[in-house]
């Protein structure tokens, strides 16, 4: 008995310390900066546990800036339709999202978490984690 209990304990623990480690929507983006924005696809990470999408927009000045968005893992992005190929570096795509609250990383790059990403075609797919916790889209 003292072994099965062991076991159960132990088996609990190694599944819920590696869902702690993963971030919720709240510990890194903030619901209340949305942003919209339309740009060129210089890089693509279709890698877990997110796919990165890189884009230079231009600000209201005209200045090029360079973002990173964070989407869904790419399991979750080809269970929504995405195929790999969908995206191309070069592609002009507009991006709706949420500003991270650290806005600029280490690197300089500006930082997001993309909901939607409307494609060179104008399909628009949904890129976020259903079960983020983040706003919702509005249609």
């Amino acid at each position: 008995m003292t072994k099965l209990l062991f076991s159960v304990a132990l088996l609990m623990l190694v599944l819920v310390v590696p869902a702690q480690a993963h971030h919720a929507f709240a510990a890194e983006f903030d619901s209340t900066q949305p942003i919209k924005l339309q740009g060129v696809v210089t890089k693509i990470d279709w890698m877990n546990p997110h796919t990165w999408v890189y884009v230079d927009a231009k600000d209201e000045k005209g200045n090029i800036q360079h973002w990173q968005f964070e989407t869904g893992a790419p399991n979750e992005l080809v269970r929504r339709g995405w195929k790999r190929n969908d995206l191309k570096v070069g592609d002009t795509v507009t991006i709706d999202g949420f500003k991270a609250k650290k806005l600029v990383s280490n690197t300089g790059v500006l930082t997001g978490n993309a909901r939607s990403i409307t494609l060179p075609s104008g399909l628009k797919v949904f890129s976020g984690s259903a079960n983020d916790a983040g706003p919702a889209v509005q249609p």
